[in-house]
């Protein structure tokens, strides 16, 4: 994760079902549902002026470090979460 990514906080909008992160005035989320100890992970967006910058990356990272500090597990279902943990198998453990 970039380091300028590193301070930013991860928000649960529990309302609308997903992970927020605000970086430079602007929201990239992940859409999930939640079922039991885990959670579906649906839809990854970042608005068009952040794409390439690695927020995705950022986001993905920051909502798997928070399935690991709660104990819960994952169930990727969005494309880009899936491609994520192809290239980062050390998060294969949230996988249920």
């Amino acid at each position: 994760m970039k380091e300028s990514y590193q301070q930013l906080v991860l928000k649960n909008n529990i309302d609308d079902q997903r992970f927020e992160l605000d970086v430079e005035n602007e929201m990239a989320f992940l859409e999930y549902r939640k079922k039991e100890n885990a959670y579906v992970l649906i839809h990854t967006e970042v608005p068009e002026t952040l794409e390439g910058m690695g927020v995705a990356a950022a986001l993905v990272e920051k909502v798997f470090m928070f399935m690991k500090e709660n104990k819960f597990s994952i169930i990727p279902f969005c494309p880009y979460v899936i491609a994520y943990l192809k290239k980062h198998p050390e998060w294969d453990f949230l996988v249920k």
